[in-house]
């Protein structure tokens, strides 16, 4: 082979490690057309873009490959692409080359290109090396619905035009529907996060009506349940915690924001105005209760009392994690990282990152809450008295003004001494009454602090540029109301309108693709939490540019905005309700479901967990919003919290049942069972969780009281209600768990393993006892323990089934 001349871009290549080398060309294969964004970005984004990225002060040789104009720059006649020419191209040179001192990426890099990305390269570059704007960043326009009939010959359902034309292109035939019994669960899980009772289920499957399954999605969109689900999700995104974070972690009483969420989705609120009263619900005109706790979301983010701490250095982390929070839950980008410099594979620039968080710079706050581990006070609070409170403040109140009068009207020392005495004690019984009343951190708007860009992020340097607030530069420019001065700085409310604006592309991609997540376990592009080139292109592009249509246009004459409208049109699909049980061959063609021939299936979230042991056993609470509650934890868990030290204290009645949605959200120190499940500290904005499968689950689910306890009330329950034989009470609590009617082989292993631990508690009675003993709720009268405690047994067992827990 011949020796490629060094050329001056050869040097330039040779800064970084890319120097010159052999290029063997071949022919490529004949294949699709290569898409820019599909094909060519993510290898780019993964093995280039750390060096010749958009990060100016990471880049190597002055060399871009992020660009268009970058990578075919001339550089005294060589070009590290030169379009149509893949032999005349210096990065083919050197990905092909062979020798260690020349070859790129570097061998020392572990970037090592496939022998399938090499020729993707080369083919892109002989096709003329096309440039095209990333996915998520293009100007959204409604693509045209795929042609497509029902099964009855109507109009097909929009989704399946999309999702069927690209099967048909695969050569792959979708499954058919799942059984009613497995349908009734998995959207009663996805709509609501709790599976349905039995005779729901019942009721669905003889249900002959052609609109029975679209009038029971109806019903559970309707339910008080859907907006507690959607609450679920949102506060994973906005880091939601009823603990500080920093430092002590001391307790925060943030659920009024927590309940404003459920609130807002059980009235359907339009998803344009659901972010403009967060980020700026305090700068609306007369602004309402309602909108000034919304704009607590201002105020979520993680603070500390630290004696040591300095202001400066806390202001910095404040504006860090409102510019990372924001950003991922409704960008779904990752601006935080051009903190400290340049985005290394996204267009987002440092001075973007300090523009972001200068929209946020009027918001009043310290930096450290200097005695807030004491007094509870973090900064400007707000009370909000029920109406029953508000009354007997008002009443005091006015008795005080009178108790006033009275001490300024006594004659003599005595009278003066009892009326001052009553003054004193009403006063006493005012902050008593004032103090137990809610009370949660508010975003107050003031004079906005000085922002500027800090050099690699380094609060202590005030070298960097002063910045306004302003929207990421490469993203479609903030505009303001017609009758604002040129020169007004921009405020939270400019922020709410840009992200939900017309021309913004990214937002309603992003929340479709979530949308779409929360139905079918991954998105139409799976990195839910980073929409960037560092993310996954989606599956079927043409179907997720027009959900997000859907969601920002509405469609004739429905609101925009309408994530109901869009969540009833994602499960009333036949993509949706296909069975997510496929044949070998199916999974072998497409093993991620990809292509959406089947469903998923997926272990349910850690608050599901809880909420399905509490459905199956009937102990759950179903009282929709309050004050976040405690459950039964391990003793000793919280030994390590100080300033102040704390002890845990479980609470009692209706509370120990109440869904995992509100349970308390100690950041530092989540409870272990939502921890095992992978429940989120919501310390940073979480878009999507990890499932794992460990043994310690197994272990919770046997051991924790909680689960424990709801064994021995579903055990209860099987013997009051589920017949009078043992096949039939095995039968019911089967049912009582996995929801559909289980088989009499599962029925009979059941039955066994009541008979034989029947046999072994008769011969140790205490042992049923300490069983028996565990949980607060009162055991049934006249019930025999030991055939309690057997049947105990079998519910634990039954309750730690994959398929209880499991959304098919």
């Amino acid at each position: 082979m011949p020796r490629i001349r060094i050329s001056p871009l050869a040097l330039a290549f040779t800064a970084c490690g890319l120097t010159v080398a052999v290029w063997p060309h071949a022919a490529a294969p004949a294949a699709e057309a290569i898409r820019f964004d599909r094909d060519i970005l993510p290898v780019l984004a993964d093995k280039c873009f750390a060096c010749h990225g958009p990060d100016a002060g990471h880049r190597q040789a002055d060399l871009r490959l992020d660009t268009f104009a970058g990578a075919t720059a001339d550089r005294d006649g060589a070009r590290a692409i030169v379009p149509a020419n893949p032999q005349a191209s210096e990065l083919i040179t050197r990905i092909h080359s062979t020798d260690p001192d020349v070859a790129m990426p570097p061998p020392d890099s572990n970037k090592q290109l496939s022998d399938a990305e090499k020729d993707l390269l080369e083919r892109w570059i002989a096709d003329g090396a096309a440039y095209d704007a990333h996915w998520a960043y293009r100007p959204l326009i409604r693509p045209q619905i795929p042609s497509s009939r029902s099964p009855s010959g109507g109009p097909g359902h929009p989704i399946d035009a999309f999702v069927d034309a690209r099967l048909a292109t695969e050569g792959l035939s979708p499954l058919p529907e799942a059984d009613r019994a497995t349908l009734a669960r998995r959207v009663a899980l996805d709509l609501t996060g709790l599976p349905p009772e039995p005779t729901e289920i019942d009721s669905f499957v003889a249900d002959p009506a052609p609109d029975a399954y679209e009038r029971m999605v109806d019903r559970l969109l309707a339910s008080p349940h859907h907006a507690e689900r959607l609450a679920a999700w949102w506060l994973d995104l906005v880091r939601y915690g009823d603990s500080v974070g920093y430092h002590g972690d001391q307790e925060i009483a943030m659920w009024p924001y927590r309940d404003w969420v459920i609130n807002a989705f059980a009235a359907n609120m339009p998803f344009n105005r659901f972010t403009r009263e967060q980020l700026a619900g305090d700068l609306l005109p007369d602004a309402t209760r309602d909108q000034k706790i919304a704009a607590a979301y201002n105020r979520l983010n993680l603070m500390s009392a630290e004696g040591g701490g300095q202001d400066k250095e806390y202001h910095a982390k404040y504006a860090s994690d409102r510019v990372r929070a924001t950003s991922g839950a409704w960008l779904g980008s990752t601006l935080g990282c051009a903190e400290c410099h340049d985005h290394k594979f996204d267009p987002f620039t440092t001075r973007d990152f300090y523009a972001f968080a200068a929209f946020f710079a009027d918001v009043q706050e310290k930096g450290i809450y200097h005695g807030a581990n004491g007094n509870g006070i973090w900064g400007e609070m707000m009370w909000l008295p029920s109406p029953e409170q508000a009354a007997k403040q008002a009443d005091l109140e006015a008795q005080i003004v009178a108790a006033k009068a009275a001490v300024d009207a006594a004659d003599g020392d005595a009278p003066r001494g009892e009326a001052a005495a009553e003054l004193k004690r009403l006063e006493e019984e005012l902050k008593a009454a004032i103090d137990a009343q809610p009370h949660m951190p508010a975003t107050v708007s003031g004079s906005p602090r000085i922002v500027r860009v800090l050099p690699r992020g380094n609060w202590m340097d005030d070298s960097g540029e002063i910045v306004a607030p302003a929207p990421p530069a490469f993203l479609p420019a903030a505009s303001q109301p017609a009758e604002a001065a040129a020169d007004v700085r921009l405020s939270r409310l400019d922020l709410a309108r840009w992200i939900t604006a017309q021309q913004n592309p990214l937002v309603p991609r992003v929340l479709a693709n979530r949308l779409w997540a929360i139905c079918f376990g991954q998105g139409v592009s799976r990195r839910l939490d980073d929409h960037g080139s560092q993310g996954e292109p989606p599956s079927h592009p043409e179907l997720l540019d027009w959900l997000a249509c859907e969601l920002r246009d509405g469609d004739g004459g429905d609101e925009a905005w309408d994530i109901r409208r869009v969540l009833r049109l994602i499960v009333t699909s036949a993509a949706y309700r296909r069975s997510s049980t496929a044949p070998a061959e199916a999974i072998e063609r497409d093993p991620e479901n990809r292509l959406l021939a089947r469903q998923n299936r997926h272990r349910i979230d850690a608050e599901m967990v809880r909420d399905t042991a509490l459905t199956a056993s009937g102990l759950l609470a179903r009282q929709v919003g309050g004050r976040s509650v405690r459950p039964y934890q391990p003793e000793g868990y919280w030994d390590y919290l100080n300033f102040p030290k704390r002890t845990y204290q479980a609470d009692t009645g209706e509370s120990l049942y109440r869904r995992g949605l509100y349970v308390h959200w100690q950041r530092q120190y989540l409870h272990p069972a939502m921890m095992v499940f992978d429940a989120p500290s919501r310390e940073e904005c979480t878009a999507r969780r990890p499932r794992s499968s460990t043994p310690l689950q197994a272990l919770v689910l046997l051991n924790d009281p909680e689960f424990v306890e709801a064994a021995r009330t579903l055990a209860a329950k099987t013997l009051a209600e589920g017949g009078a034989d043992l096949l039939s009470r095995a039968r019911f609590m089967l049912r009582r768990a996995v929801g559909r009617v289980p088989t009499d082989d599962e029925v009979g292993v059941v039955a066994d393993l009541v008979e034989r631990h029947r046999q072994l508690l008769a011969a140790d009675a205490p042992a049923a006892d300490a069983m028996l003993a565990i949980g607060a709720m009162p055991q049934p009268a006249g019930v025999d323990p030991i055939e309690m405690a057997a049947w105990m047994t079998a519910a634990r067992a039954v309750l730690n089934l994959h398929e209880t827990y499991t959304r098919n």
